[in-house]
């Protein structure tokens, strides 16, 4: 009795469901709500049984369209309450390198509602079927033929911790698993190849189960750089389902407005975070750059004369970097939209033969930059009324 003065009740909160929904839109507007009820019903009766309801905050949704990361992980966690049901989630990558959830929905235990989530969520993005959107997952089943239907020019990513998890199951130890990382890190196809022919000399059963998935799914090699990411994690909807643990065993309305209140507290906080910053980059981003600079001690340049560059180091490193086309043949460049170790040596080999060239910082992608973390912080959830003030249905 004590929990459900606290939480509500289950039962009559489906009831509410409308009136909360329609108190959400009010407070944010243009906030994207959506409820569907199950098809088949008597139709003499006033009330329609509840099937799921997907949302997509008007602020959030400007806040990623400002960041410009075209990159969202999807995952669905189970509720813990009387009801049987899942919290699907799209979860993108702010300029920090920090999650930033984007929609959600509560839908029906034993889901086939991806390709409904991913519709409305194409819809709330401005996308098209065609889009050269990226998608990363767990590789469920469910979300891979309505991906294939909804965006079919996608770039779906596999979690490289799910397939180790699969790999594991008939190959353990370190050294399975350090071979499996060393062919999704690499960064050029010859690379991955040459991992791949260390995985066939270790275990060729363990080299044929990888080849028959397909590495444009888990290496970098084969990834593009459409997203000025290089995760191969799925972590993003992991931190983000950590967080709604506390309101998964609560009515539909007291999960929803946890989730909400969460988002909310989350905005202000990053602005704080925000506020303490001071540079061209956000802080994660300068710790990155940081570390490429210093990996550009032991490297030297050669010039061919116009706009390109070799540039080799130790352990017969050599590469080529277009200054022009902003390229290097490592492929990390293109990958994070970030300057390589490569790309920064030819940058202060310029600046020390007096060449008109501005600071490395200057070949960043503005999605790095802290302006544009501010700009996607910029959009704020509005509080809301409670159940006594909610316009009736």
């Amino acid at each position: 009795m004590a929990r459900q003065k606290i939480d509500g009740n289950f039962t009559t909160q489906y009831a509410l469901l409308r009136d909360y929904c329609k108190e959400l839109v009010r407070a944010n507007r243009g906030t994207s709500v959506e409820i569907e009820v199950e098809k088949e019903f008597n139709p003499s009766s006033l009330t329609r049984q509840f099937k799921r309801v997907y949302i997509c905050l008007a602020p959030l949704r400007e806040g990623f369209k400002a960041c410009g990361r075209d990159l969202l992980g999807l995952d669905g966690c189970f509720m813990k309450g009387p009801f049987p049901g899942q919290i699907l989630t799209a979860v993108g990558v702010d300029s920090n390198n920090c999650i930033y959830p984007v929609a959600y929905a509560l839908v029906e235990a034993k889901t086939t509602s991806w390709t409904w989530f991913l519709e409305y969520l194409r819809r709330d993005l401005d996308l098209y079927a065609n889009s050269n959107f990226t998608f990363i997952s767990d590789r469920q089943k469910c979300i891979i033929p309505a991906l294939k239907k909804t965006y079919p020019s996608a770039e779906h990513r596999f979690c490289l911790r799910h397939i180790h998890e699969n790999m594991k199951s008939t190959w353990r130890g370190h050294v399975f698993k350090d071979l499996l990382w060393k062919c999704a890190t690499a960064t050029t196809i010859p690379q991955f190849e040459k991992a791949m022919t260390e995985v066939r000399v270790q275990d060729q059963a363990l080299h044929d189960w990888l080849r028959d998935i397909h590495p444009k799914h888990w290496s970098k090699a084969y990834f593009s750089g459409r997203s000025t990411s290089d995760v191969l994690l799925n972590n993003l909807c992991e931190v983000f389902n950590k967080q709604l643990v506390g309101g998964r065993d609560k009515p539909i309305i007291t999960c929803l407005e946890f989730i909400r209140e969460y988002l909310m507290k989350r905005i202000v906080l990053v602005r704080k975070s925000i506020s303490k910053c001071d540079g061209p980059l956000t802080p994660k981003a300068t710790t990155l750059f940081e570390g490429i600079k210093k990996d550009t001690l032991l490297y030297k340049v050669i010039w061919n004369g116009m706009n390109k560059y070799q540039v080799s180091g130790p352990s017969q490193d050599q590469c080529v970097v277009d200054v022009d086309k902003k390229t290097c043949s490592c492929g990390m460049w293109e990958l994070i939209a970030m300057p390589c170790k490569h790309a920064v040596t030819v940058n202060y080999n310029m600046a020390q033969n007096g060449m008109d060239v501005d600071i490395p910082e200057a070949w960043i992608s503005k999605v790095y930059l802290l302006d544009t973390w501010k700009k996607v912080y910029d959009h704020n959830i509005d509080p809301i009324n409670g159940v006594q003030m909610w316009t009736p249905s």
